[in-house]
């Protein structure tokens, strides 16, 4: 008998991480240095940082990395688990628009998710909403 696969839901991904933790790299990996002090933050911190980007602003994935190795003392922040945890943020606040949140009420993960990036088009809502929502936001 097969094992079935349960997929958990976007809610319980982002509960999976509650602790940022920081490791010293021993290997080279994505453009990092061993030695580097990398942060692995969580979907939380990352969401906490999304709100704080002003209403018409937008911010790149690599400020928020950037200002999250900052506030922990690391030298970088994993570009991997960071594209994780943004993609899990971003399809809970899809799943609270859907639910009939107001848009102000919901992370505003568009402000740093990149229309053209990979991540917008894998996002359920895609490249152009993101588009769309920022351009209403800046005028």
């Amino acid at each position: 008998m097969t094992k079935k696969k349960t997929t958990k839901t976007w809610r319980e991904k982002y509960n999976g991480r509650t602790a940022p933790e920081t490791k010293r790299l021993e290997v080279a990996f994505a453009g990092m240095k061993p030695g580097q002090m990398m942060l692995i933050s969580t979907p939380a911190e990352i969401e906490e940082w999304l709100r704080s980007i002003p209403s018409g602003s937008t911010r790149t994935v690599e400020e928020l990395r950037s200002a999250l190795a900052q506030r922990h003392a690391a030298d970088v922040t994993c570009p991997a688990t960071t594209g994780i945890f943004l993609r899990i943020v971003s399809e809970i606040a899809l799943e609270e628009l859907a639910d009939g949140k107001a848009i102000n009420q919901i992370t505003p993960f568009w402000r740093v998710v990149d229309p053209s990036s990979p991540l917008a088009s894998r996002l359920s809502c895609g490249s152009e909403w993101i588009r769309a929502t920022r351009d209403t936001e800046q005028h």
